[in-house]
């Protein structure tokens, strides 16, 4: 690969990239080990693909903000590097395709010109922060989360706490007690709240997440003061840095150590590093998200036949909000699978520009939002739509199917999410039309039980899967029921109920439906609905359906293709892998002591600190590992130090290794302490040095 120097005004992001470069040119020389690189460059937003060879870059968009620019430019890389299309996901990013490793820092370049990052997009950092798409226009919020979103991302992009945990952590922000942002599936959800005294704070959900084994998120603060849920937060992310699972990925997120060491524990350990935080007090910027220039009012043609159509009636109904900036709308685009194609985007582009403010919300369920619509736009806008097939009615109804990539890229797929989504959506429109208004009943799909789609969360959900019959593999479907949000920070998870071909889920789509039509009392919910009839009922309404002595040819081959199914599953990447080689953690230490040093002599003490603890960390399981002896925790490190080197007088230190370590929690982050800390680890790291060179 040929090397490259940016040009862009920020020379930290260009740092970044040319670092990007040089690793992947040290592992295409073989400097770098496979494993330990695939974490490098998931924290880069570089993601390996189903297929060999090419990668998937995600692009991080804080709270799913993007404006035409922005759009028009992350359009024009997908075409340079890319296959020429957008996918659209859950946790409102944008993720572009079939990217060849060796160009990613080219791309990078590319989409920091116009501000837009793909750093810790993906692998074990703080992922994406979220929040609900209507924020800032909801009439019904008490105040725009953006801001508070905003300085979530900004305060934990490079952050020397979160950069190699022991898995990823979720933050989201909902506008009001509807809580669409989910708060109750994230590591730590936010719900805006305003006390006696008329301050700003939120309540705050902790511990939450999805996956194979969904975990509902525990109430820990009725109300935190806006000025404390960063400090919060980043005590929080030292606890679970310190004290988290390192070597066991599937039991690596902060829900397993809650479960560990149960909540109050989690708590007390969280409290007890406040006194070593950077921001006692954390003062948002109210202002720094600030709305969009409105569009300039037009004299908007009268279109009476726009107007008095079916079409556009179902659509100003189901897709059409009323903003609480009175006498302005916000707009969704129903997107479906989540896919769009470049060009598409240009041309999507050029028809809302003249009516809609510059900025476009990605929802989590993988639509669009536009905002500051006048009143008089709407019909011109929905005919420029129509002509772009994003005028479809019934957006975060029932007819729209949440879905993640599945087999189509991901490694982790089992079985077809995305053509599955299609299916069932014209079972809707084809033949419950009347159910593009039905709000409360959400479908999602996920192509493995990891719960991408976030099928875990949904009144119907399905996820990949697969069974076996005449002795064939056959795609199935796991079909859960009785999920979704409540409200306020209370959530349910779906229930495993039945597995069935894939085929059929149209079927027990159909099957689900008619029933609940015609069994479901007067004015009851989905949720009342399931409950009353108990998981049971619907197994043995379901069990036809899951009938494996009658399967068809066609049963066999998956949705979306024309070959007989065969699982093909991969090595997922979504929390990057642990490399216990001696000599790499080792390098890794020496790197990591180079930053401390660097944070030092800025007078970012904080950073310094945290840095330093890296190398103790790193330093110590790199001798440990000369020894068998491997922990998977960064506690469990520091204590087994101790019992095989310094208690058995191999390694010299007056007192404890975790003494000297954990002054880290100890002290506040002043000059003083950065100072000899960084001191005692210099002495540590040398004595390592030498240790290992008389071994060798």
């Amino acid at each position: 690969m040929q090397s490259f120097r940016t040009e862009l005004e920020n020379p930290i992001v260009e740092k970044d990239i040319i670092d990007l470069e040089r690793k992947i040119r040290a592992f295409r020389e073989g400097k770098i080990h496979d494993e330990k690189f695939r974490s490098l460059r998931l924290a880069r937003g570089v993601y390996g693909q189903r297929q060999p060879g090419v990668q998937m870059v995600r692009i991080k968009l804080p709270f799913g903000k993007v404006t035409f620019k922005q759009l028009l430019r992350i359009a024009d890389v997908s075409d340079e590097y890319g296959s020429g299309n957008l996918h659209l996901t859950t946790r409102q990013d944008i993720q572009i395709h079939y990217v060849s490793l060796d160009r990613t820092p080219q791309l990078w370049e590319e989409l920091q010109r116009d501000d837009v990052t793909i750093r810790e997009a993906c692998g074990n950092t703080v992922r994406n922060v979220t929040s609900s798409p209507d924020a800032g226009i909801n009439p019904n919020e008490l105040f725009d989360v953006s801001p508070y979103a905003h300085a979530f991302f900004v305060y934990f992009l490079r952050n020397p706490i979160c950069q190699e945990m022991g898995r990823k952590i979720k933050f989201s922000f909902s506008s009001d007690e509807r809580d669409t942002a989910y708060s109750y599936i994230h590591d730590l959800g936010f719900i805006p709240k305003i006390n006696e005294q008329g301050e700003r704070g939120f309540k705050v959900l902790l511990g939450g997440g999805l996956g194979a084994q969904p975990f509902l998120a525990e109430l820990v603060h009725e109300f935190l003061h806006e000025d404390q849920i960063i400090p919060y937060a980043e005590a929080m992310l030292r606890v679970f840095d310190r004290y988290g699972e390192r070597t066991n990925r599937n039991k690596a997120r902060l829900k397993y150590l809650v479960q560990k060491l149960g909540l109050d524990e989690v708590l007390r350990l969280i409290e007890e590093e406040r006194v070593a935080i950077k921001s006692k007090s954390f003062k948002i910027d109210r202002d720094t998200v600030a709305q969009p220039q409105i569009p300039a009012l037009l004299d908007y043609p009268v279109l009476d036949e726009v107007i008095n159509s079916l079409d556009y009636k179902h659509w100003r109904a189901t897709n059409v909000i009323a903003q609480k900036q009175t006498g302005f709308y916000g707009v969704y685009i129903k997107v479906s699978k989540g896919d769009i194609e470049t060009a598409l985007a240009r041309e999507l582009v050029a028809a809302i520009s003249p009516f809609a403010a510059d900025e476009i919300r990605i929802t989590q369920n993988q639509g669009l939002l536009l905002k500051f619509v006048h009143e008089g736009a709407l019909p011109s806008l929905y005919v420029n739509l129509k002509e772009l097939g994003f005028a479809k009615p019934g957006f975060d109804s029932i007819a729209d199917v949440t879905t993640c990539p599945g087999t189509d890229t991901c490694n982790l797929g089992i079985s077809n999410s995305m053509s599955l989504s299609v299916a069932l959506e014209e079972v809707i429109y084809e033949e419950y039309p009347e159910l593009i208004y039905d709000k409360d009943i959400k479908i999602k799909i996920s192509g493995c039980m990891n719960s991408c789609g976030q099928h875990g969360l949904a009144h119907i959900g399905f996820h990949g899967s697969s069974v076996k019959a005449n002795g064939k593999v056959v795609p199935a479907v796991q079909v859960m029921l009785g999920g979704g949000t409540v409200g306020d920070g209370a959530g349910r998870v779906a229930e495993r109920v039945i597995k069935a071909p894939s085929k059929r889920a149209t079927d027990v789509l159909r099957t689900l439906l008619d029933d609940f039509a015609t069994k479901s009392g007067e004015g009851e919910s989905f949720h009342q609905y399931y409950d009353r009839n108990g998981k049971d009922y619907f197994y043995q309404l379901l069990k036809p359906l899951a009938d494996l002595s009658n399967l068809k040819d066609e049963e066999f081959v998956d949705w979306g293709h024309e070959e007989t199914f065969a699982t093909a599953i991969g090595v997922g990447e979504c929390a990057g892998v642990v490399i216990d080689l001696v000599a790499t953690l080792l390098l890794e230490s020496e790197e990591k002591l180079g930053w401390a040093k660097a944070s030092f002599e800025a007078e970012a003490w904080a950073d310094a600190i945290y840095h330093t603890y890296a190398v103790f960390v790193g330093a110590a399981k790199a001798l440990l590992l000369d020894k068998g002896v491997n922990s998977s925790t960064q506690i469990g490190v520091i204590r087994e130090f101790d019992k095989n080197y310094v208690e058995t007088g191999e390694f010299a230190i007056d007192g404890s290794f975790n003494d000297l370590v954990l002054q880290i929690n100890k002290n506040e982050p002043t000059a003083a302490f950065a100072t000899a800390y960084l001191a005692a680890v210099e002495d540590f790291y040398r004595t390592i040095q030498a240790k290992r060179e008389g071994q060798l």
